[in-house]
């Protein structure tokens, strides 16, 4: 989601101190073997095929993302060591916003793969993945998902000056709610591509939760891909009839204004080091 970032050194810091006699080298091997076949070993080696080619806005081929798919599906909590009642997971009470924890597992030019851990009320505010294919995966709790897609052929507009002022500081852009529901663990992954999918999206935590995301490419400034955070707005918030849009009255609640924001005050992310199996690269 691009709020989380390497926050430790992952080498063994053992490996120094092992003496140079061959029982000991094939030990280690062996070791590696082992590791190589936990599953988010496999999740790593399934991303690293699936993302050689990648780039902004490259979607993998259906079998790809199915593979993908089918790898992130069955990780459980236990694979990446963690367990609801950590305190990644609670609430401190001198706190207004919950803080939220991110476990960096692996980032390199092509995907990056981490762990969203929310206490009950935590919120991840609304934010877009430009040119990215993103794979999320509840692991455990409940979270509610609202998610947008642009309406295509529909440029930005300015507020005009007989709607609320408070909405009139920059333009906004019509969207189409894609998804607006409560999740809970074991649900199947979600995908969202770079233009379609709910390519925006907030997580509200209702419960203790935690999300594994897999992002090709990663965020990246240089490269153009941004994190850009968004207000919404009901679709009646807005004289619609000034752009000639005609939605039927039921259908209203499916379309909303989204307007670009600076990243909340109040959102708070904070890096510790990820528990679970290493990741052996190669």
């Amino acid at each position: 989601m691009g709020i989380g970032r390497r926050v430790a050194d992952k080498k063994d810091k053992n490996f120094s101190e092992l003496p140079e006699e061959t029982n000991t080298n094939s030990k280690s091997k062996k070791n590696r073997r082992r590791q190589k076949t936990s599953p988010v070993q496999k999740l790593y080696k399934t991303c690293k095929e699936v993302f050689a080619s990648g780039g902004t806005g490259i979607v993998p081929p259906p079998q790809d993302i199915e593979k993908l798919r089918s790898v992130l599906d069955a990780i459980t909590p236990e694979d990446v060591g963690l367990e609801p009642d950590m305190p990644y997971f609670r609430t401190n009470g001198t706190q207004r916003f919950p803080r939220i924890t991110y476990l960096h597992i692996f980032e390199c030019p092509n995907f990056s793969m981490g762990i969203f851990c929310l206490p009950p009320s935590g919120v991840i505010p609304l934010h877009n993945h430009p040119g990215m294919t993103v794979f999320s995966k509840l692991l455990f709790g409940t979270m509610h998902i609202k998610s947008y897609d642009w309406v295509v052929d529909l440029p930005p507009r300015t507020p005009t000056s007989l709607e609320p002022p408070e909405i009139q500081s920059s333009e906004v852009r019509l969207a189409k709610v894609k998804v607006d529901a409560d999740f809970t663990a074991p649900c199947s992954p979600s995908i969202l591509y770079p233009a379609d999918g709910g390519n925006m999206h907030c997580f509200t935590a209702v419960t203790a939760c935690a999300v594994l995301d897999v992002l090709g490419p990663p965020y990246s400034d240089p490269d153009g891909r941004h994190c850009t955070y968004y207000l919404n707005y009901p679709f009646s918030n807005f004289s619609a009839s000034v752009d000639g849009i005609c939605i039927a009255e039921e259908e209203n609640k499916s379309y909303e204004w989204l307007q670009e924001r600076e990243k909340p005050e109040n959102l708070e992310v904070v890096g510790t080091m990820y528990g679970g199996p290493e990741i052996v690269e190669g």
